[in-house]
This record gives C-alpha cells, structure tokens and sequence, in this order.
C-alpha cells in the first residue's frame, strides 16, 4: 500500500510539472544574436509569437526591415522555420531550426550559395520585457 501511494504521489508530481516545462520552453519574445559577414558583425533579431498552436514571426534585416517566417513549427520545444529574400532578383531561402531552453534558442541556420551548402550555428538570448 506504501508503494502504491508513493507511485501516485509521484506521477501526480510529474503531471503539475508538465505545464511549468511547456511554458518554460514558449518561443513567443523577441531573441537577438551576433552574426559575422565578410569580417563584420551583426545583430539579428527575430520576433516570434505562439498563439493557438501557430508559430509566426519575423526577422528583422537592415534598417529594421521585417521578412516574414514560412513554413514555422513549434514541437517539443524545437523551433524551424524559413526565411525567403530576394536580392537581385534572386530569391534565396534560410532554413532555421533550434532548441530552445529556458530563455535561450541554440540552432543552425542553413542556405544555400553559388550552388553550395552554408551551414552555421546560432545562440541566440530571449531579450528581457
């Protein structure tokens, strides 16, 4: 009888916890990292918003410009979406995914040029409200 109130205890601690994780893992704030192109480095910053299971947002570029997201997902505290830009009337496509833990989102960005695969890493920091 002991272990089976200590199994009830235990899973009835384990079920209040699940909430607390989910939250903790929320992809909604505005993140912001350090970039480095042709020896100079910049801020990105990406806004993300999780309303009713839907993941939006926007990266913001030069001068605060806004693109859009594509194809965004939220699952297990996974984040992946795409970023499309047109430079030169060429349209190119960053594929993003990452993990997000606590007020951090670690991931890679992956595009292509000039026909080859360029994969880079990513820490970016949920800025505080």
């Amino acid at each position: 009888m002991i272990r089976f109130m200590m199994a009830v205890v235990a899973a009835i601690g384990f079920v209040a916890s699940a909430p607390a994780d989910d939250k903790k893992a929320d992809p909604t704030g505005t993140w912001k990292w350090e970039v480095e192109f042709n020896g100079q480095k910049r801020e990105q910053t990406l806004k993300l918003e999780l309303k009713d299971d839907k993941l939006t947002g926007a990266l913001l570029g030069r001068n605060n410009m806004e693109t859009k997201i594509s194809d965004a997902t939220f699952k297990d505290g996974e984040v992946t979406f795409s970023v499309v830009r047109e430079r030169n009337d060429m349209k190119i496509t960053t594929k993003y995914t990452g993990k997000i833990e606590g007020d951090t989102l670690k991931g890679t960005t992956e595009s292509e040029r000039n026909g080859e695969k360029v994969k880079r890493e990513f820490e970016a920091k949920r800025e505080k409200k």
